[in-house]
């Protein structure tokens, strides 16, 4: 039987977290993706509170940074690209683009605009993760299969390393979710559980990853 493409992979390495290389990004915890009554509300979002809030609490005890990126759009644009294919969602300073209040945020934490699904895109997000010295990325946010993903895609080319939190992230549906983790491992970075990089955040440990199929 003739072997899948994504079967033609290096085996995983061994991977551990060093806190003064490694950043958190928190992607689009924003009220009209996650909050009933927002925009395009994704059902069942609030289960990603507590395994984000544990991962953001490990982060800052050992100074990690957390960055939150926010979707926000201008109004009277001619064209923004996104409503082209989506309903108008988290237009700037309304509150469909304020992050939830279930989210812990800390005076130190950074945060970053983004107009488009990627956080690098046009952002200044990359020169922010040079000038704190980073280079390996704790992914966390919504949705797994859009802005999630275009992230990561965006800082594997960009030559981070990238660790996907699986219970800290959501899709759009199952099958999205499996589909986006798996093309996550098997071509632009790990995939891991909050637990684990809890521990490796705080102790140096190595990721347990999660099998993705």
């Amino acid at each position: 039987m003739t072997s899948s493409f994504s079967e033609h992979r290096q085996s995983d390495q061994i991977i551990t977290l060093d806190a003064s290389r490694t950043a958190v990004l928190v992607i689009d915890m924003i009220n009209d993706f996650c909050t009933a009554g927002g925009a395009m509300m994704l059902p069942g979002a609030d289960v990603l509170y507590p395994p984000q809030n544990a991962v953001m609490r490990a982060a800052r005890e050992v100074g990690v940074p957390v960055v939150h990126i926010q979707d926000k759009h201008r109004h009277g644009m001619k064209c923004d690209r996104e409503f082209l294919k989506r309903t108008p969602h988290c237009m700037e300073g309304e509150w469909g683009s304020a992050i939830v209040d279930e989210l812990e945020q800390k005076p130190q934490d950074h945060y970053v605009t983004k107009r488009r699904f990627s956080g690098f895109f046009n952002t200044d997000l990359d020169l922010t993760l040079k000038d704190l010295g980073v280079d390996t990325l704790v992914v966390m946010g919504v949705v797994t299969n859009i802005c999630v993903r275009s992230t990561v895609h965006d800082a594997f080319f960009l030559g981070y390393r990238v660790v996907v939190v699986e219970d800290g992230v959501a899709a759009t549906g199952p099958r999205e979710q499996a589909s986006s983790l798996y093309d996550i491992a098997t071509h632009f970075g790990v995939v891991s559980r909050s637990d684990s990089v809890i521990q490796s955040l705080k102790q140096g440990s190595e990721l347990r990853l999660v099998e993705c199929k």
